[in-house]
């Protein structure tokens, strides 16, 4: 089983939005990603996604996104986005999902050797943020944590998403990190970065933690491979199972 990641699909989701006004790299993209996608995953590979998958309102409209996506091979977590809108309550997602998509949200998934965890996130603090910000970052904490305490039940080589970046753009810890680290994952994919930002996004290890930006601009619209070669070997560092 390979590991694979690529974030911010922004799939129009019936409302005809194209990307391309962002750029003539964002022309077709989806059928770039298809393209490499088709060449690269096999069936029993694992593709992670984290946010910012469609432009949809409402799930209805997101479905036809969702199901483009479950069209390519592999099985494929999910994770929300800023601009998901369309995610609405877990269990109704849940009941409409695609046969080879999960999603997470306050909890952790394993598949096959890896389990995964993690939370959207949210701004990083800093001198302006205002009460409201912190307030959500503070909630969006707490429900990686939960992930996270999940993630140790279920054992495997763990491997986080988030949403928004979970560290300074030169690798500087946050909270969110060091929750990350305390977990014993093993590395960490984020998107919500695009342009110069994705540009100047942290990719590297921060500790024992390898983290990669995966907007999938910044990739080139080809997916990211996590090359985790022997996720259950002696050199791979796994959460231990709570028996």
């Amino acid at each position: 089983m390979k590991l694979y990641a690529i974030g911010d699909l922004h799939l129009d989701g019936g409302a005809l939005k194209p990307m391309n006004v962002f750029g003539d790299q964002w022309t077709d993209h989806f059928a770039k990603i298809s393209r490499d996608w088709r060449a690269r995953v096999t069936g029993d590979d694992l593709v992670l996604i984290p946010g910012d998958i469609s432009w949809a309102m409402q799930l209805e409209d997101a479905l036809p996104d969702l199901n483009s996506i479950d069209a390519l091979p592999g099985r494929k977590v999910i994770l929300r986005g800023n601009h998901d809108y369309w995610w609405s309550g877990i269990g109704r997602l849940r009941s409409v999902l695609p046969p080879n998509m999960s999603a997470i949200q306050n909890d952790a998934l394993r598949v096959g050797p890896y389990t995964i965890a993690g939370s959207r996130g949210w701004l990083l603090p800093g001198p302006d943020t205002t009460a409201e910000d912190a307030r959500i970052y503070q909630r969006e904490l707490a429900r990686l944590a939960l992930s996270l305490d999940c993630a140790r039940k279920l054992g495997g080589t763990l491997v986080v998403m988030t949403h928004y970046p979970p560290v300074g753009e030169r690798g500087q810890p946050t909270e969110v990190s060091e929750l990350i680290r305390s977990s014993g994952a093993v590395c960490c994919v984020y998107g919500h970065l695009h342009g110069a930002a994705g540009r100047n996004a942290f990719r590297g290890c921060l500790g024992d933690v390898r983290y990669a930006c995966v907007s999938c601009d910044q990739l080139g619209f080809a997916l990211h491979d996590l090359a985790l070669e022997d996720p259950v070997g002696e050199d791979a560092r796994k959460v231990e199972s709570e028996t």
